[in-house]
């Protein structure tokens, strides 16, 4: 038995533990939703526990007591412990359950970190939890081998209830806890015989007892909430927003940045004959955002409209819940970083044979260079087909329908016009290549991409992904060179517009291609310190989705300030890219803020790729392949700013996405070395 498997088989997971993972709807990648206040009693409940069983405390029904304030080495329990330690009186479990419990919240992002470095889980972006895929033995609970951490106390919980085993402490406390929060029904089919059964075992732990008259009784979370709602959401006056001094360059995070210091994380526009327009921003709205966001808010309402667009029902852009996670599971492995590293030969020809084309002297539009760039690379990767000569038709189409439908800057008819309906039959045209070249014949011996995926999940459930949706889904790997495309263009202006950090870059360009093409493993943090740092603070000065829109489906209480049932939220997600608390001098461009000690993007002020269950699905793809290109392009060019009047302040065209005006032009300036074959 190896060091790894005996730390493994020795150690037992905690009473908080096992309650978190019994939560776990691997369907949906979350947690069985229960109600605030009845989970972090819950959880502060299984905290008193565990210290119970551990010989820390007792309790009976009159009072908890410290038998032992020695340490346990846990970082969850050991606060607790010395929490009540320094009591001077002694009090009820109900007391410590209702005084600990606004504590829960954070232990329970303890809890998730912790079994995601036991290996028991495993995170994915967009805050998804799943079974780790390595098994999970203990001695305490191991009789079958290679069962999961999950299996062992679900197996345990449900021998308790069905074959009325004489309950252990832990098992009557997790049922007892489990019942509380009413998620017993979720996990298991219960009849009237194992109802009876859990009520008879719930009275068999004073510290689930405990917790339930918490639950039952206590009122303190209405109470907070009522107390927050009188707050009325400040209404910024119109004028305020036009005359803001960044209007005029486009820079909506700044926007919103000058916004929120003025009017608080929470405000309201309100437009004539409109309805009003809510805005949330800040740090602290991001950590609400991506805590709770799925429990509140839903992105189907503002985004049904453009799926007309496609004739399409259910993109994955447009779900919520257990449809969006089961999408993104079947998309992931095609916009990962492993397929990418797997292809990089391809990736690096397909870039050279693009830059072939590039005469010193010559100008060229940034955003359609720097695009088309990307375009070249994913097309091939993702889908297979060459596409250069459809993508500007493919994005001039979605922009304006995001224009129309989603960002609503364009009437709804802009769509219509006899341009815009030939450039909708590329749409048609981009899925009869796909399919064309997807026989198994010809894709015999090829790498498996993205639309391989796409097409097995069609045919195996044409429910959950119908034919009508294909075209939008097979396309939409080529869009994305629409926003890949626009990062590069603001990486490369960023690197154009300051010659002493295109110096840096190219000497880590150079080091890296000086002797062949490096491979995967090439791409350490050490090998890209200043790219990876200078790509960092890109991406926060000019991120290209600076903001998101949300529909609220729950009521809701954000930063004291409610918001009502139906309200369309805009959350300025990357406000707080530009403020100076997060980022200090927050206009000026400086790498060093991602370095110890600062790591100023150590936390959710810093959002260039959204946040909660919609957070970009190829974000490590997006940062390697931005990497590669902006190296690619150090080693082989030296490229200029043009006008000069962009050198010292960019402007922006902010819609439908983020990108540099359109009169931006990088000028090739001069070829360092010949492009190899």
């Amino acid at each position: 038995m190896s060091v790894a498997t005996e730390n493994i088989a020795t150690h037992e997971l905690t009473l908080p533990q096992e309650l978190v993972l019994m939560f776990l709807n691997e369907e949906t990648g979350y947690f069985h939703q229960v109600p605030g206040w009845n989970l972090n009693c819950a959880i502060i409940g299984a905290l008193l526990a565990e210290l119970l069983v551990r010989y820390r405390i007792d309790a009976d029904g009159e009072s908890l007591k410290v038998l032992d304030r020695t340490e346990t080495g846990n970082l969850v329990l050991d606060p607790i412990l010395a929490r009540i330690a320094d009591e001077p009186e002694e009090h009820t479990v109900e007391y410590w359950v209702e005084r600990l419990v606004f504590r829960a919240p954070s232990i329970i992002e303890l809890i998730l970190e912790r079994l995601v470095e036991q290996n028991v889980l495993d995170y994915h972006e967009g805050e998804f939890w799943t079974l780790a895929r390595t098994s999970w033995q203990t001695e305490v609970y191991a009789k079958s081998r290679g069962s999961t951490a999950v299996e062992f106390v679900k197996t345990r919980v449900g021998k308790t209830i069905f074959d009325n085993e004489i309950p252990s402490l832990r098992d009557a406390i997790i049922i007892c806890l489990l019942d509380t929060c009413d998620v017993l029904r979720f996990i298991f089919q219960l009849d009237d015989e194992s109802e009876e059964r859990i009520k008879l075992i719930c009275r068999m732990s004073l510290i689930g007892r405990s917790v339930a008259e918490a639950v039952a009784s206590n009122f303190a979370g209405g109470t907070l909430q009522r107390s927050v709602l009188a707050k009325s959401i400040p209404t910024v006056p119109l004028h305020k927003l036009l005359l803001n001094p960044h209007v005029r360059t486009g820079n909506i995070p700044a926007i919103f940045a000058e916004l929120r210091k003025e009017y608080g994380p929470v405000f309201q526009l309100r437009p004539p004959f409109s309805e009003p327009l809510y805005f949330i921003g800040g740090p602290r709205v991001n950590q609400w955002v991506q805590r709770n966001g799925r429990q509140y808010l839903r992105a189907r309402d503002y985004f049904a409209d453009f799926e007309k667009v496609y004739g399409a029902s259910g993109l994955i852009p447009a779900v919520d819940g257990a449809d969006h996670f089961r999408l993104r599971k079947a998309m992931s492995p095609g916009y990962s970083r492993e397929r990418l590293e797997a292809q990089l030969d391809e990736v690096y020809r397909n870039a050279r044979t693009y830059m072939a084309d590039w005469k010193v002297g010559d100008s060229y539009s940034a955003r359609s260079l720097c695009r088309r760039m990307i375009n070249a690379q994913i097309s091939p990767l993702t889908v297979s087909i060459e596409s250069q000569d459809i993508v500007d038709d493919l994005m001039a189409y979605k922009e304006r329908g995001l224009c129309t439908h989603v960002a609503r800057v364009l009437p709804k008819f802009m769509l219509y016009t006899p341009g815009m309906r030939r450039r909708a039959k590329v749409v048609d045209e981009v899925t009869n290549r796909v399919q064309r070249v997807h026989t198994p014949a010809q894709r015999a011996g090829r790498p498996r991409d993205l639309a391989d995926d796409l097409l097995s999940l069609q045919a195996s459930d044409p429910q959950f992904l119908p034919e009508s949706n294909m075209p939008f889904m097979l396309s939409a790997p080529l869009l994305a060179s629409m926003y890949l495309g626009d990062a590069l263009s603001f990486a490369v202006y960023a690197m154009a517009a300051q010659p002493e950090m295109y110096a840096r870059i190219q000497k880590e360009a150079d080091a890296l291609f000086g002797d062949g093409d490096p491979q995967g493993e090439d791409f350490t943090l050490e090998a890209l310190d200043v790219t990876h740092r200078f790509l960092m603070e890109v991406m926060r000065m000019y991120p290209v989705v600076p903001m998101s829109i949300r529909n609220v489906m729950n009521t809701c209480v954000v930063e004291g300030f409610e918001l009502p049932v139906g309200a369309r939220i805009h959350i300025a997600t990357t406000a707080s890219h530009y403020l100076e608390d997060a980022f200090p001098e927050p206009f000026t461009f400086d790498i060093d803020r991602y370095t110890a000690p600062r790591n100023e993007h150590r936390s959710r002020a810093y959002a260039p790729y959204g946040l909660g269950t919609h957070t970009c699905l190829g974000t490590r793809l997006m940062e390697r392949q931005l990497a590669i290109n902006v190296l690619m392009i150090a080693h082989y060019f030296t490229l200029e700013v043009s006008p000069d009047k962009f050198k010292r302040k960019l402007t922006f065209s902010p819609f439908p996405s983020n990108k540099p005006s359109g009169k931006l032009k990088f000028v090739i300036a001069e070829q360092r070395r010949e492009l190899s074959a």
